[in-house]
């Protein structure tokens, strides 16, 4: 466990809180900024390397493979190392592995590094609400959660809209280049703010306890609600990764053009997560905010390679007022089912899991389905993954 550190500004800990939330929030931001510079980029790449669009979505789905297998032993580590070290580790292996994919000179060693960068996006998914859920109390974690919840808004659109531009201009190379920088300066800022809370300091014995992962682990909700989060992340992430591909290839539209209009949804989710956040707060409840979407989502699943036009600009800001509820939501209710404290951990590796099941599945299984059908056949079969998410929110015990 870490040792007690005087914290760098002479705070209350309600006040400190909010710069542990500032630090841990733009980490994070690292990880989405390196997670999604590869869809406003991919025909560039599938040229460069001479791969298919369901080879290039390998890119995307390693990421997602490493973040499956270490996503309950994140829960472990976060526990085990605490905030402040598992975060730094976290943060290492994400500008190892964009640095190592900048100087990739094969597809091979591409995806190789893609590895590495999923080791450090994983252990950042578990390590951020962790470190959240201990600094704010419940009365305040929808908030806090809400805020935090436009992590992956905020990196995945940067990269959107920067991408393009950079890769055209200096080479694709840059845009690794870039999120290595921006990993590396987020990392010192982390390490010098980021502490343990008073509480967890002063009560040892709550955090020296040994766990039962077998007991944390047997709780249905917190399965269900995983399962849910697999659902969400399997739509969206599959929408996501080739849409930009899609606005280039069939619509038209020059490459840094679809990747912004692609990236509206996601500006619309600054705004709808922190408002999700506030409202769950003050309904008093997380399930509604995190199934009901999910009817509204299977409904937009008949748009997206039908629109034209204004229609695609209306498209994205309706969906980004609706998708950003379910994360926002999701990360808040995930400590809360658990009931422990020390258990949190436990719950959103629970949730990471299911989020990577969803990034893995997503893209491999679309790109196939455009490939043997077509994209709007495609987007056809993510209505009954949007469901079966609502089913699964549904039938979470949570307030």
């Amino acid at each position: 466990m870490q040792k007690t550190t005087a914290y760098p500004f002479a705070l209350a800990a309600d006040q400190y809180a909010w710069f542990v939330l500032a630090a841990v929030y733009l980490a994070s931001i690292a990880a989405p900024f390196n997670q999604f510079k590869v869809p406003p980029i991919l025909p560039t790449l599938l040229d460069r390397f001479g791969v298919s669009l369901s080879q290039g979505g390998l890119l995307m789905s390693t990421v997602a493979l490493t973040g499956l297998i270490l996503a309950l032993p994140a829960g472990w580590v976060v526990q085990r190392l605490g905030s402040r070290v598992s975060g730094l580790i976290a943060l290492a292996c994400l500008a190892g592995g964009a640095i190592l994919g900048a100087l990739s000179p094969t597809f091979g060693v591409l995806a190789f590094s893609r590895i590495l960068e999923g080791v450090g996006i994983g252990l950042m998914g578990v390590i951020a609400p962790a470190t959240i859920a201990q600094w704010f109390p419940p009365q305040r974690q929808g908030a806090a959660m809400g805020i935090w919840a436009t992590w992956v808004p905020v990196g995945s659109v940067l990269m959107y809209n920067l991408a393009p531009h950079f890769s055209q201009a200096y080479g694709w190379q840059f845009v690794w280049w870039g999120g290595a920088a921006f990993t590396l300066l987020t990392a010192l800022l982390y390490g010098w703010i980021v502490r343990q809370p008073p509480q967890s300091e002063n009560s040892p014995g709550q955090n020296t306890q040994p766990l039962s992962f077998r007991q944390a682990l047997a709780k249905r909700d917190i399965w269900l609600l995983g399962a849910a989060f697999a659902c969400f992340n399997l739509v969206l992430v599959s929408i996501g990764t080739y849409y930009p591909t899609f606005l280039h290839e069939v619509r038209g539209y020059p490459l840094p053009q679809a990747s912004f209009l692609s990236s509206i949804a996601t500006l619309v989710i600054l705004f709808s997560a922190p408002a999700a956040g506030w409202l769950s707060d003050r309904l008093n409840s997380r399930r509604l905010l995190i199934a009901v979407p999910f009817l509204a989502i299977a409904v937009l699943c008949l748009l997206p390679f039908k629109v034209v036009g204004w229609g695609i600009i209306v498209l994205m800001g309706v969906q980004g007022l609706l998708v950003g509820a379910i994360p926002t939501a999701t990360f808040a209710a995930a400590p809360e089912v658990m009931e422990k404290p020390q258990w949190a951990g436990l719950g959103l590796a629970v949730v990471l899991f299911g989020q990577s099941i969803g990034q893995l599945i997503g893209p491999l299984a679309f790109g196939e389905l455009v490939l043997r059908y077509d994209w709007f056949v495609a987007g056809l079969c993510l209505i009954p993954v949007s469901l079966l998410g609502f089913l699964s929110a549904w039938k979470v015990h949570i307030r």
